[in-house]
Formats: structure tokens, C-alpha cells, sequence
């Protein structure tokens, strides 16, 4: 497998700058010019790797490259955990929902939400129920209304067809982090229960 890092920097003999600021453990950050910076890293058993090649002068630093790429590697492995994937989770109105349905459909875009997905809610207009598209708009704009404090308005209720639809996206300070998710998940899990033959013997024992 390609690595890509792998010639994304210039390291040693490949710096053409004439001079380089270098940084490093046990380095004094300032600026040599590249024959002193290159015998400083050989001192150092280490290599002269550039990191910001676009500064004035070029930083470089004073490490062993195999060890640069692995924290690099690392870090990069680390930022991609921390990223949320965002799913688009779709929930269906009728034009004439009842309370009851829509405080139901509410609280799973909720859930939906604080789990960092996007929500699509639609109102469905079957046979002559499209008269009804004002009051499928009316629906919408309180499901956002309602959801104000998870989630702003991505796109207002927009009509295709038969399908008016609204897209929410979640607050970043409300989405759950993974150690949180993964305590919730945990505490749902079903308990064991003890075999039919141990819980007579534990009720025998307690009597």
C-alpha cells in the first residue's frame, strides 16, 4: 500500500533552501544555513526533515524520519477517530399528523441528532392530500421550530412531487462523544439472567 506521507516532505540532501530554521529536541531553534543544519542532524544521529516548506525560511526538523512518519501517521490515525461520520436519518409525516405521532417522531430526531446525524423530515401527500401542502409546510416549519435547541434549518421546506421535505443538521455542542455513547450503549445492554435451576436454589437459600 502507498504511503502518501511518505513523499510529502524533503529530508536531507532533497532540501534546497540555503538556509533553514530548525526545531527539534535538544536543538536551539534558529536559523543555519542548510550545511550547518545538516551536520547538526548527523550529530544527532536524526535526519533534517522539512515541515513547512512555504515559511521564510523553511522549518525543518531534527528527527529520525521513520520516527517523524509514525507520529505522523499516529496524529492523523487519532483525527480521523474524532471525526463524527454523519449519516441522513429520514423521518415521514402525514399532512394530518397527530400530536401524539409527531411528539413521537420529535424524539427520535432527538436521538438522531445527539448521535451527529443530519435529519430529512418529509410530509407525504397521498391522492388529493397535496390541498393539503400548506398545512404540511405549517407541520415542518414547528417539527424545526420544536428542534431549535438540537438542531439548525439546513434547507426550508422545499416541494417535489408529492414530497415536501425540510433538512436539520445537529448543534456541534449538543452530539454525544464516543466515550459518552459508548457508557449509554453499555448501560442498555440487557443484564444475564441466572439460569432457571440457580435462581430457585438463591430464592431456597433466602428463605
Amino acid at each position: 500500500m502507498k504511503d502518501d506521507n511518505k513523499d510529502q516532505y524533503r529530508v536531507n540532501g532533497q532540501i534546497r533552501a540555503k538556509e533553514v530554521r530548525i526545531v527539534g529536541d535538544n536543538v536551539e531553534s534558529k536559523v543555519y544555513p542548510i550545511a550547518q543544519a545538516l551536520k547538526i542532524a548527523e550529530e544527532h544521529e536524526a535526519d533534517l526533515v522539512e515541515i513547512s516548506p512555504n515559511a521564510q525560511p523553511p522549518v525543518c526538523r531534527v528527527i529520525e524520519y521513520s520516527k517523524f512518519l509514525y507520529q505522523l501517521k499516529k496524529r492523523q490515525k487519532e483525527m480521523k477517530a474524532k471525526q463524527v461520520k454523519t449519516e441522513v436519518k429520514e423521518i415521514r409525516f402525514g399532512p394530518q399528523t397527530d400530536d401524539h405521532d409527531f411528539n413521537f417522531k420529535k424524539n427520535h430526531a432527538i436521538s438522531f441528532l445527539k448521535d451527529g446525524n443530519k435529519v430529512r423530515a418529509y410530509v407525504y401527500f397521498k391522492g388529493r392530500s397535496i390541498l393539503f401542502k400548506e398545512q404540511g409546510e405549517v407541520l415542518l416549519l414547528r417539527f424545526a421550530n420544536d428542534l431549535e435547541e438540537y438542531a439548525k434549518v439546513e434547507m426550508m421546506p422545499v416541494l417535489e412531487k408529492k414530497k415536501m421535505t425540510i433538512v436539520l443538521a445537529p448543534k456541534k455542542e449538543i452530539i454525544k462523544k464516543p466515550a459518552q455513547k459508548n457508557a449509554e450503549a453499555k448501560n442498555a445492554q440487557p443484564k444475564p439472567q441466572k439460569p432457571v435451576a440457580q435462581a430457585a436454589s438463591d430464592q431456597k437459600g433466602n428463605e
